[in-house]
């Protein structure tokens, strides 16, 4: 069967990509390009393209890149998946629908799809998708109506403003493409289109405000792309600090909290357990559902400020226990003698098991692992899967819940260590700059830095950033270990996080950059065109202070048959 999410009149050549792809993040945003260096089609482009991927992946401001495409010429001209998607089929929305720009977006059952990835080639009309000889007809989504409330109509009818009612209807239109049959009530939301990636963040943000938008609920933000109070002292260009510093402005007009973290989950005020929440951001998404037990599906950017203003979400996905379960069982060999850089590796690789389903990891009951652990696992693991959470057997809440009938197994051993390892290794042993802080660090991943860098100093050639929230800056000034960390060279910087920095605060002349982020270490390559090396929090500090990455394996990879 195929389903026609988002309506357009098409034809163009076939990208079919092997993998699930994150348009921030893996794709130029001016040029289409794919720059993920990890992905099986690197180097093609989306330009021009009816592109066919099973599902999206990774972060949730890919909406808006897409919309940026757009805005550049150089989009998709359609979009084919296999499996639901939110992300990209919103940023087609809102390009048609507010802007003008029309990409088709459907959904093809697995045997269709296979069927049509063989053409090179596809029409889409209003009925019909055609390829080769063949015209299948396309089917409306949605099996049953939308049940709206008094209020929801409310919305619809104006009675709330004009943003109000462009965001109740961009909800109920994705709502039926989700197969929702009725609203649900969020107690707070988390902004992730507050990131400068292109201009069009800015222009749907400011139509929103100028049409009137005001938030309903509590609503904090992501990280912004400027430290907003300092960007001019350190350089930034007005052609770029203006608009992103605007762009923040834009939501904390709405009601936004500047709180300008993408880890929110170490504000003061964390969800709880069975609470519907409506966040973007894809690891602090993960985070939510799998560490906290919260509910929120992965909202795509524009859809957080449409939730926001109206404190309604479509009752889908994982907002339903139904579908919390998890549907692959991942048995997992504990390498001896493990540092904490085993855990961003087991996210990233747990996620390429199990890149479209929710899974249950088992072999970790006898570890305890810090939040901190449980973050950086969680990062990584949306670089690689589409899927809103995971479970840990023994260690995350709802891990007791049964899997599904069909769930099947998968393993994780030495050998896939050991290959992941050498694939974020790639950069030269000589360092010019250790990134920490993908997500934002916490206060504790401060201080654990701070000691070990007391009594020494970061080599003189060796720029060591740390990038936090407001909230964590304040803690660590109160508690001395921001002066710690600064006598020893290393450099504090609010606001942004590494996946929406740019240069100058980005070092320049930089070529090999050490983090200790599994996110990180899977998306700098494409993002600050550098080469990377990887490892646990006390090789960072070494080589901040030595400027030499470890030039092997540490002992858990290296005994395991490196």
């Amino acid at each position: 069967m195929a389903t026609k999410i988002v309506s357009a009149s098409v034809q163009g050549p076939l990208l079919v990509c092997e993998e699930g792809l994150s348009v921030w993040g893996g794709v130029n945003p001016s040029t289409g390009q794919i720059i993920d260096a990890h992905h099986p089609q690197h180097g093609r482009t989306l330009a021009g393209h009816i592109v066919m991927m099973p599902t999206s992946r990774g972060s949730c401001t890919g909406s808006g890149v897409l919309l940026g495409l757009a805005f550049a010429g150089a989009a998709p001209r359609a979009l084919i998946f296999r499996e639901g998607e939110d992300i990209l089929t919103l940023g087609a929305l809102i390009a048609g629908r507010l802007f003008g720009h029309a990409i088709a977006v459907l959904r093809l059952s697995a045997a269709e799809y296979d069927v049509l990835a063989r053409e090179t080639s596809a029409e889409i009309t209003e009925t019909h998708l055609k390829a080769g000889t063949h015209a299948r007809p396309l089917h409306p989504a949605g099996s049953a109506p939308l049940e709206l409330t008094e209020s929801d109509c409310a919305f619809l009818d104006g009675a709330h403003g004009e943003a109000a009612q462009l965001a109740m209807e961009i909800i109920a239109t994705m709502a039926t493409a989700q197969g929702a049959t009725r609203l649900t009530d969020v107690s707070r939301v988390h902004i992730d289109g507050c990131i400068y990636a292109s201009p069009a963040f800015l222009t749907f943000a400011r139509a929103m405000a100028d049409k009137g938008g005001r938030v309903r609920v509590p609503t904090t933000m992501n990280a912004i792309s400027v430290d907003h109070a300092n960007w001019r002292a350190q350089g930034v260009s007005e052609e770029f600090g203006t608009p992103a510093a605007g762009l923040a402005d834009a939501y904390v007009e709405m009601g936004a909290r500047p709180s300008f973290t993408c880890a929110p989950y170490l504000l003061e005020d964390r969800p709880s357990a069975g609470e519907d929440i409506a966040w973007a951001e894809s690891n602090a998404v993960i985070y939510a559902n799998s560490v906290l037990g919260a509910r929120t599906v992965k909202h795509a950017d524009f859809m957080d400020l449409c939730i926001a203003l109206t404190g309604r979400a479509a009752r889908a996905g994982v907002y339903l226990e139904q579908n919390r379960a998890p549907r692959r069982i991942i048995d997992v060999a504990l390498p001896e003698g493990y540092d904490d850089a085993f855990w961003p590796m087991l996210g990233w690789l747990v996620g390429q098991a199990a890149p479209d389903r929710i899974p249950l990891i088992r072999g970790l009951e006898g570890t305890a692992p810090s939040d901190d652990d449980l973050k950086a696992l969680c990062a990584a693991y949306g670089t690689t899967s589409a899927s809103p959470m995971l479970h840990i057997a023994g260690i995350t809440p709802e891990a007791s819940l049964p899997p599904t009938p069909d769930a099947d197994r998968a393993t994780i051993g030495p050998a896939d260590f050991a290959r992941l390892w050498d694939e974020f290794n790639q950069g030269a042993e000589q360092v010019d700059l250790v990134a920490l802080g993908s997500p934002h660090f916490s206060a504790s991943e401060c201080a654990a830095f701070a000691a070990l860098m007391d009594g020494t100093q970061t080599h003189p050639d060796v720029a060591t950033i740390v990038t936090l929230g407001r909230g964590t800056l304040t803690t660590i000034t109160e508690n001395g270990v921001k002066a710690r960390l600064e006598a020893a060279g290393v450099k504090i910087i609010p606001d942004l996080c590494w996946c929406s920095i740019s240069e100058p605060v980005f070092p320049p002349s930089a070529k090999v950059l050490m983090t200790n982020s599994g996110k990180y270490a899977h998306y700098a390559p494409g993002l600050s065109n550098r080469a990377v090396r990887f490892g646990s929090l006390a090789q960072c500090a070494e080589t901040a202070r030595s400027g030499l990455a470890p030039s092997s394996p540490p002992d858990w990879i290296a005994r395991q048959g490196h």
